[in-house]
Order: C-alpha cells, then sequence, then structure tokens
C-alpha cells in the first residue's frame, strides 16, 4: 500500500470533496418543482372547473340552426293608391333590408364603433377581451360604466339566443354561440341578423325603421353624418336620442366618425364634411298611426287582414298591403263631413264648457291650464282655452308652454249669451286660432256623427272612407259597422224588382191611402196624388205608390234582391221594408247603389288591391277584373269582368233614367246643384227624421253620405236627406268628378228611350224591346187601381202599431192575419202640411 493512500488526512479530504460537489441550485430546482406541481394543479383544476362550466352550458344552449332562416318578426305597411305608407301595424316597429341593399356607409359606421376586427376574428376577440378588463379595473375605483368586449356576433347571439342577465354562466354561453354561429354562417348573415334585429331606440328596430323614424329616409338616401349617427345608438339609444339629448347625440355621431376615419372607412375630406353638417334636432311630425283622416279606412284594413291571416302574421309577418284609399279624396270627406257636423252642431245651439277653472282676475291660468287634458274628439287644429274676460271674449291658451291671448269673434260670444250656458270667466273652452283677423273661432265637439263611402263603379274600390267625428273619441266604424235604417234610398231597390218583371216607368199606380190596421203610411206632404206614373213615384219618393209596387211585385222578389245586392243579408217580408225600414249599413249601401250604376253587376265594395308578403311576392289580389293575354302578339290582352250577375242590364239602365230625373227635377235637386254631369241618385230619411242619407253616383263614382246620432234620436223636424246629407255630396262629387272625364251612362242593348206625358209633366224614360211608352200594362191585379187585399200586401206581417214598428228596428211581427185591407177613394190635400215639401220619409207621415 502506498504512502499516498495511507495517509489518513487524504481520507478526511475525499469526504470532504463529496459535501463540496453537492447539485448545484438545489433549492431553486425544488422551489420551481412546486410552482410548476402548484401550477399543473391549479391548471388540471381549472380545466375541470371549466370542462364543468362548458358541460352546464351547453346543456342547454339553443341551436344555431334557425338563424340560417332568419325571419324577423317585421312590422306590416298599408299603403294607399299612390303606395304612401299610411298605417304601420306592428308590435315592434321593424323593417327587414337584406344586407346587400344595407348601404357600406351604414355597415362602417356599426362595424367601426361596435366592432372593428368583425371580419377577422371567429366570433370573439381576445385582444378586445384584455383591453376591456384593463380598462374596466381602472373604470371601478372612478365609478365610470364599465366597457364591453362584446363583437357584433356575441351581440347576435345574445340578442337573438340569449336574454341581457350579466353573469358569468351567461357570459359562457354567449362565447360558445358566438363561436358556433361563424361556423354556421357567413359575415355577411351575420351582419344582416345584426342590423336587422338592434334595437335603435323610439320604438325602431333595425337600421332601416331608425332611419325613418329619426330622418324620415330609406337606408339609401342617409348621409355618411346620419349613418355615423345611427351606428352610435346600440350603446345607449335613450341617452343619445337627438330629440332629448342633442348634444349627447351630436358627440356621439362625431366619435363614430372618427372612428370610421380609424378603420379606413371614410377620408378626412369626408370626415370634415361629415362633422360640419347639421344634426336636425328639431323633432318633426311622425304618426305612428294611421295618417290623419285615415284611420277609419286603416282600421277596417287590419280588421280584414286579421279576418284573412291572423294576428300574428298581421302585425309581425310583414305584409305590403297596397289599398285603393285615395288620399286627396279622403282630406276632402274628412273636410266637408267634419264642417257639416259642426254647422249642424251649431246650428243647435252652444252647450257650455268643458270646465272651469277658479282663477282670481284673470291671473296666474296657465298653469291651471297646463293640467286640463285634451277632451277626446278635439281636432288637431284646435286648442283647449281659458275664458279671461266673458264680456270681451278675451281667452288664453298656451302654444309649446308660452302663453297666447287673443279675443272670440264678436258672433261666437253672442251665440253663447243666446243660450242657457253663458261664458263665465274660468271656463275652459276650445277655440281654433284664425289667420286671417288675428282672433280666434270658438268650438265644441259634436254629439251628431255621419259617414261617407266612395266607390269605384266598375271596381268596387273603395276611394273614400268617413266613419264618424274622431277616431280617437271612438273606434266605432259608422260607415261599415252602424245598423240604421235606409229610409226612401231603399225605394230604387223595390222599383229595380219591378222593372225585372217587365213592369214598365210608365205603369200606373194609385197614390191614395192605405191602412193595414193601426199602420197608415203617408206621404212626405200628406197629400194624395190619384193615378201616378212609376216615373213620378220614385220621382218624388211617394210612399203610397212604392207600397203598392211592392204589393204587386211580392216582398220575396224584393226581398231576394236586397239580399242579391247585398244591401242586408235577409229582410223581412213586410210593405214597411220597401220605404227603408230595414237595418243596413253605408257600406253595403254604396255596394248595392254600385250594382245598379254598374248595369246589374254585383259590385262588392273592397279596401284591398293586392298584398305581398316580406319578400315581396303577391300572395292575394283582387280579381274582380282580370287580364286575358291572347297568343296573337298583335292582339292586345282583354279584360274579363268577373262579377255576378244580379239584375239585367236593361232593367238597371231604366232605374238609372228614373234616378237621373230624380236628381234634374226630384227630391234630388240640391244633390246635383252646379254639376254639370249625368247623375242618379236617391235622397233618404228615416222615420221620424232619426237618419238623414243621401246616395248617387255618376257613371265611374258611387258615393254614400250619411247623418244621426250614435244613439238614434230626431235629427229635428225637416232634417231630411235633402237638407242635411245632399249638400255634403253634392260638394264631394263636384271636386272629385272634376278631375274625371265626363261620361255618360252606357245605353245596354235592347232598351230605346222615349218621351211621354204623365200628369205631371213629360218625362223621357228608358223601355225594354215590346213596351210601349206611355203606356200601362194588364198585370191581373187589383194592385193597380183596386184593393188591396192580404195576400196581396204580406199583410199578416204588418205591424199592429207604429210602436211595435219602432220596438222592432223594422223587423216587424206578424199580427192580424188574414184580414182584408181596405183603399180608401182619393182624397185632397190633408190639412196638415209640411215644410219639408218635395222630400221624403221613409215610414211617411203616420196619422
Amino acid at each position: 500500500m502506498s504512502s499516498k493512500n495511507s495517509d489518513p488526512s487524504n481520507a478526511g479530504n475525499k469526504y470532504s470533496n463529496s459535501i463540496i460537489k453537492r447539485p448545484r441550485y438545489r433549492i431553486w430546482r425544488m422551489l420551481v418543482g412546486i410552482l410548476a406541481g402548484l401550477f399543473l394543479f391549479i391548471l388540471a383544476g381549472g380545466g375541470l372547473f371549466a370542462w364543468i362550466k362548458y358541460e352546464g352550458a351547453v346543456q342547454d344552449l339553443p341551436t344555431v340552426e334557425g338563424l340560417k332562416n332568419y325571419a324577423p318578426p317585421v312590422m306590416s305597411r298599408i299603403y294607399a293608391n299612390n303606395d304612401r305608407v299610411m298605417a304601420e301595424l306592428a308590435s315592434e316597429r321593424r323593417l327587414f333590408v337584406p344586407i346587400t341593399l344595407i348601404p357600406d356607409r351604414v355597415k362602417n359606421a356599426f362595424i367601426s364603433t361596435e366592432d372593428k376586427n368583425f371580419y377577422s376574428h371567429g366570433g370573439i376577440d381576445p385582444l378586445a377581451i384584455v383591453r376591456a378588463v384593463v380598462q374596466d379595473m381602472f373604470r371601478k375605483t372612478s365609478g365610470k360604466r364599465l366597457v364591453g368586449a362584446s363583437t357584433i356576433t356575441q351581440q347576435v347571439a345574445r340578442n337573438m339566443l340569449l336574454n341581457n342577465k350579466r353573469n358569468l354562466n351567461r357570459k359562457i354561453k354567449e362565447a360558445i354561440l358566438a363561436i358556433r354561429i361563424e361556423q354556421s354562417l357567413t359575415k355577411d348573415q351575420i351582419l344582416e341578423i345584426y342590423l336587422n334585429e338592434i334595437y335603435l331606440g323610439d320604438s325602431a328596430y333595425g337600421v332601416a325603421a331608425a332611419a325613418q323614424t329619426y330622418f324620415h329616409k330609406n337606408l339609401d338616401q342617409l348621409t355618411v353624418a346620419e349613418a355615423a349617427y345611427l351606428g352610435g345608438l346600440p350603446k345607449s339609444p335613450y341617452n343619445y336620442d337627438l330629440y332629448h339629448h342633442p348634444k349627447a347625440g351630436l358627440e356621439r355621431r362625431n366619435f363614430v366618425l372618427s372612428r370610421m376615419l380609424e378603420t379606413g372607412a371614410i377620408s378626412k375630406e369626408v370626415l370634415k364634411q361629415a362633422m360640419d353638417e347639421p344634426l336636425q334636432v328639431t323633432q318633426s311630425v311622425i304618426r305612428r298611426g294611421p295618417l290623419a283622416g285615415t284611420q277609419w279606412f286603416s282600421e277596417a284594413v287590419r280588421r280584414d287582414l286579421i279576418d284573412r291571416y291572423g294576428m300574428d302574421k298581421t302585425m309581425q309577418g310583414g305584409l305590403e298591403v297596397h289599398t285603393s284609399l285615395d288620399l286627396k279624396n279622403q282630406n276632402l270627406a274628412t273636410r266637408l263631413m267634419q264642417q257639416a257636423l259642426m254647422k249642424y252642431d251649431r246650428q243647435h245651439g252652444w252647450r257650455g264648457a268643458i270646465n272651469h277653472l277658479n282663477i282670481e282676475d284673470g291671473k296666474e291660468w296657465s298653469d291651471l291650464l297646463a293640467r286640463q287634458k285634451n277632451p277626446a274628439g278635439i281636432l288637431d287644429a284646435w286648442r283647449v282655452a281659458i275664458v279671461l274676460n266673458s264680456s270681451t271674449g278675451k281667452v288664453g291658451w298656451l302654444e309649446n308652454k308660452n302663453e297666447k291671448l287673443a279675443l272670440l269673434e264678436n258672433k261666437d260670444v253672442s251665440w253663447t249669451k243666446r243660450s242657457s250656458h253663458p261664458l263665465k270667466m274660468g271656463d275652459v273652452v276650445l277655440i281654433e286660432p284664425l289667420a286671417d283677423n288675428g282672433k280666434v273661432a270658438l268650438r265644441q265637439v259634436p254629439l251628431i256623427e255621419g259617414a261617407l263611402i266612395s266607390v269605384d263603379v266598375q271596381t268596387g274600390r273603395v276611394l273614400s272612407m268617413f266613419g264618424g267625428w274622431s277616431f280617437a273619441e271612438s273606434q266605432f266604424n259608422r260607415a261599415t259597422q252602424a245598423q240604421r235604417q235606409p229610409g226612401s234610398s231603399f225605394k230604387p231597390i223595390a222599383y229595380l224588382a219591378g222593372m225585372e218583371q217587365n213592369i214598365p216607368p210608365s205603369q200606373i199606380f194609385m197614390d191614395s191611402p192605405f191602412s193595414a190596421g193601426s199602420w197608415h203610411p203617408n206621404n212626405y206632404e200628406k197629400t194624395f196624388w190619384g193615378p201616378t206614373a212609376l216615373h213620378n213615384g220614385l220621382r218624388y219618393s211617394r210612399n203610397l205608390v212604392t207600397i203598392r209596387l211592392a204589393a204587386q211585385v211580392g216582398m220575396n222578389a224584393i226581398s231576394n234582391l236586397a239580399i242579391a245586392l247585398g244591401e242586408v243579408d235577409s229582410m223581412p217580408k213586410v210593405l214597411p221594408a220597401v220605404l227603408g225600414a230595414v237595418e243596413t249599413t253605408v257600406f253595403r249601401h254604396a255596394g248595392a247603389y254600385a250594382s245598379i250604376a254598374a248595369e246589374g253587376l254585383l259590385t262588392k265594395p273592397t279596401l284591398i288591391d293586392y298584398i305581398q308578403d316580406r319578400n315581396g311576392k303577391v300572395i292575394w289580389h283582387s280579381d274582380v277584373l282580370k287580364l286575358e293575354h291572347s297568343e296573337d302578339p298583335d292582339r292586345l290582352p282583354l279584360i274579363i269582368d268577373h262579377r255576378k250577375r244580379v239584375a239585367s242590364a236593361q232593367s238597371s239602365y231604366q232605374i238609372i233614367t228614373m234616378m237621373e230625373d230624380v236628381m234634374k227635377r226630384g227630391t234630388g235637386m240640391s244633390a246635383a246643384r252646379g254639376i254639370d254631369r249625368p247623375l242618379a241618385g236617391k235622397t233618404g230619411t228615416s222615420q221620424d227624421f232619426n237618419d238623414a242619407w243621401f246616395a248617387g253616383f255618376s257613371p265611374d263614382v258611387v258615393t254614400v253620405v250619411w247623418f244621426g246620432f250614435d244613439q238614434p234620436k230626431t235629427l229635428g223636424k225637416g232634417m231630411s236627406g235633402a237638407v242635411v246629407a245632399a249638400p255634403v255630396w253634392n260638394e264631394f262629387m263636384k271636386n272629385i268628378l272634376a278631375n274625371r272625364p265626363k261620361l255618360d251612362f252606357a245605353k245596354p242593348e235592347g232598351v230605346f228611350l222615349a218621351s211621354y206625358d204623365t200628369s205631371k209633366g213629360s218625362v223621357t224614360d228608358a223601355f225594354k224591346e215590346g213596351q210601349t211608352p206611355g203606356i200601362s200594362i194588364n198585370l191581373n191585379k187589383g194592385a193597380a187601381t183596386g184593393e188591396l187585399t192580404a195576400q196581396d200586401t204580406g199583410a199578416e206581417n204588418i205591424p199592429d202599431s207604429e210602436e211595435s214598428m219602432d220596438s222592432n228596428k223594422g223587423i216587424v211581427s206578424p199580427s192580424n192575419e188574414g184580414s182584408e185591407k181596405k183603399i180608401g177613394e182619393k182624397t185632397g190635400q190633408s190639412s196638415s202640411s209640411s215644410s219639408g215639401e218635395g222630400e221624403d220619409i221613409g215610414m211617411g207621415g203616420l196619422y
């Protein structure tokens, strides 16, 4: 053994060296290992937590398949005949616009502001999320609103498939759905859904509805500045509302414009021009409901649509409903009817103030008046005012919160003094400022109501509809819903039934007293003419002639014809019915008259021309007239009339000719005054002057006018159809015919015109082939010259008295079955007289 190895000191050194050579950084390695293990544990735990959360989120996650066939609830729109939108039907105001029709400036305004990386991310934007987290850490301490990081795709997921609850679970679902949406849809499809679905304030959903709401423009008409304003609304539609917060709205618009510059959507030149563009802050008048004056028509269309398609499709189906309404004619009808209602109401006296406020010396009245609600029925041009001096007629009212003062017209002050309710200081009244003299007119909402329908003869298209004084006051449509007695305007139907049985217009019937139990019909003038030609019976509306004609023709024939014409669904087969003791509507009455004017072709009034679905496909159209194309290219298409014939053209022309003389020399003269056109028509006044009608037509237009109270009561003695309704008919037809070509009533084959003498002078009528003008044929009955029997009259159904007639409102009960009714001899004029000579009353005078 060597000495070196045997040296004990070497052994110690060897041990010492082994300690010195321990692994370097052992502690650091141990620390790294611990941290790595902890990281792996946290990662595994976090992954497990995330997996649990993911599994919980996807368990009830909605499918995105429905978005592939996106069809949002879209409001339907009703158009007038000039394609102007007159009403919108919607639970949400939304207009769907395909992405290809949305201008780039609109798309860029939203993308630049809401999601500038929209076309590059896969549904979520990690960088935006990190940026939002960092910013929100500082915002929490300052109390500012937190910054969001949702992409447009995430907003689609939230709006379409989720809810708006702010919690972690919803955010996870939103992110998952956003990724799935990106995998299922193209970017344009996602953007299309977003831009059509987003809520932009003021009940507007989608960019198209917002463009019309705020700027009254279509999308392609928006400027860059206007598009930028819309692009800034999703963050907070109310806070940037240009009506209520114009300054904030302007700042937000400019912010969006700056973002559009950053993303390269616009140039600096465009930015400067857009920044300089003023933001309109004055709210213009925009009606969410129908245009003024079209409410009755629009509501009738809405009811029609609901009957056809149901509520959901009507209100959310995006229907484009094109109607027949002529806005010019409608405005004319509204103005004339309102003027007539006010005129009648004024003639029947001042009813007093609508309220009274306690004021001293006419001071400090504005605050009290500001709390006064507008009464139902007030017109747009009227104002609620307070009387400050009853002797001078000084009144005050508020205009945009500013006090206004004026004097009532002298005639209005005198008008109130003649009543039992003279004006007092503090009275709240309705006034209308007058532009011509600086004064104001006193107004009151009429109690009387009225209706007007105007219809195209050849198609039945309703051109105008007035359903009452105020749609806001009462939505009951007097034109389509009110069942009223037409009085003598029903008589042409009875005469048409006579013509259908080949009775000539010159046929003589007795105009002499007739009694049936306690029923004693009379003529309006209470005179009797004896033998009278049918022509004069209609021309002067002789009740007794009409009754005897009905007895000859038979109530079955008249009832069947009235039903066929659409006048009624059913009617009592009794003689009082031919004097108008049945119930119908203005709408139906116009249809019956249009059918007569159309030479016996059934003309049903229609409101809608055609309907398109949300994609523009026509799903319904009127088929009254159709074009039949020929295989010969040189031949024009033929117009085929599909209307059903309910009376012969010859009989209809005979009635038209007789009704022309009603207008020229009979009870309709006041309706024809000043109109140099062929016209035919008939007045109507029901029992006790409860209803005043005028129904008439030119060769191309039928118009029916009605006045009365909702709860039937007399309009007053002498308030007949010629006095109340005919002047409105005259003014309306005078205006609308002025812009139409002058037409004559077409004479069909098989008739000829001839003049003959009657006891009331020479008249001209249309006669069928084989008929002799001026001659009465042998009717083989006693109706023309002898006595009426129960078999002739249907007397078993005639009421015992006037009271039973009134209580049944025209539907009378059987009585006195089998009794015989006698006719007296011709008599002279009754001792009673009437101021309404020449006019008619439906039931005749009862004596």
